[in-house]
């Protein structure tokens, strides 16, 4: 149906598993199923909620690989959580004895089900007016070396890339508050920086300020302290959680703030081909949570990035509507619900040496 929540998973079945049947369990565990039968089947309209595989296809030229499509009812979704949808897309049958491997390689979410979603609240257009650039990539830059520099010497560093004409800085996604420089003195060595440098050249500038930390008290104090001394982004990562990502969007949209997310973590489910979660689906789960850029790979640098793929990534994130193209990883159809655009961020070792590739 046009509200169901359509998934695309590839199945690698143990040997002398039918793949039907092995979809059909997929479809089972993540909806109404368990392991037996129980007298309670006869309390729940499981005709109703239980998922369905609806078609089986096999993956070409990977022998012994599926695709298995599955369709599950909206209503067995809490709307507008991320962490709800996982824990019944993902939860439990990943770790099947019937499959070898398992891998979600995209979804179709359905419009009515993105409407309880805040998406990103600035989104590409907000941004550059903020920065008043247009007509050309904005050019940023991570701070390096990552670890191990003092607070004062860290807004220098800021400063002198900001002077030299990028529009933005960054911190890395393991700069916390460690005992060589605490996040209370890196914050304001990179303000004291940001506002030289928008001084120095008058134009905007701005540095993404790491909140992340050990509990979400932790990570509001920072993101209020980073907006009373001027900043107008803060930045979390991948490993904080999707319940966290999503509580820090909704503080963001509160106070006019831009949510930057580092993918930290993610390669150690998304690049196996054939076990873990396509970063595509990622990409789009983190639209719904509503950060508003995301490292988004590219194709030259030293992380992985295949051209096809990383484009369907982009796709995923700015286009308000998405077309079925295989040849870029993307499965179905699917219209974004006016949700705003999430700003794709190329990253991974790239510098001005590789533009020509």
């Amino acid at each position: 149906k046009d509200t169901d929540i359509l998934c695309l998973f590839r199945v690698t079945p143990q040997p002398g598993v039918d793949p039907i049947e092995a979809a059909a369990a997929i479809a089972g565990e993540s909806s109404t199923a368990t392991w037996t039968v129980v007298w309670t089947d006869l309390l729940t309209a499981c005709d109703i909620y239980r998922a369905k595989a609806y078609f089986v296809e096999e993956v070409p030229n990977k022998p012994n690989e599926f695709f298995a499509f599955i369709a599950y009812e909206c209503d067995l979704f809490e709307e507008g959580s991320i962490a709800n949808l996982t824990a019944s897309i993902i939860g439990n049958v990943f770790g099947f004895k019937a499959v070898k491997a398992l891998r979600l390689e995209d979804m179709r979410l359905p419009y009515a089900y993105l409407k309880t979603f805040i998406g990103p609240a600035s989104g590409v257009v907000v941004e550059r007016e903020r920065l008043d650039v247009f007509g050309r990539p904005l050019l940023g830059a991570t701070v390096k070396p990552k670890l191990g520099l003092s607070g004062k010497n860290y807004g220098r560093v800021v400063y002198e890339g900001l002077k030299g004409g990028l529009d933005f800085l960054k911190d890395d996604e393991n700069i916390n508050s460690q005992p060589f420089m605490r996040w209370r003195e890196r914050f304001l060595y990179v303000m004291e920086g940001i506002n030289k440098a928008s001084a120095k050249t008058g134009a905007v500038k701005g540095s993404y300020l790491n909140i992340t930390a050990a509990t979400m008290e932790d990570m509001y104090e920072r993101a209020e302290f980073a907006r009373e001394i001027g900043s107008v982004v803060v930045m979390i990562d991948l490993v904080i959680g999707y319940t966290a990502i999503q509580t820090i969007c909704h503080w963001g949209r509160k106070n006019d703030m831009i949510i930057h997310l580092h993918r930290a973590g993610h390669s150690t489910y998304t690049r196996q081909k054939n076990h873990g979660i396509n970063f595509r689906v990622i990409c789009k789960w983190m639209r719904m949570s509503g950060v508003d850029h995301i490292h988004a790979g590219t194709v030259v640098g030293k992380l992985e990035g295949d051209p096809n793929t990383v484009k369907g990534f982009y796709d995923t994130l700015l286009l308000p509507s998405l077309k079925e193209n295989r040849g870029l990883g993307i499965f179905f159809d699917m219209d974004w619900a006016s949700l705003r655009k999430c700003m794709p961020v190329a990253s991974g070792g790239i510098h001005c040496g590789q533009m020509h590739q």
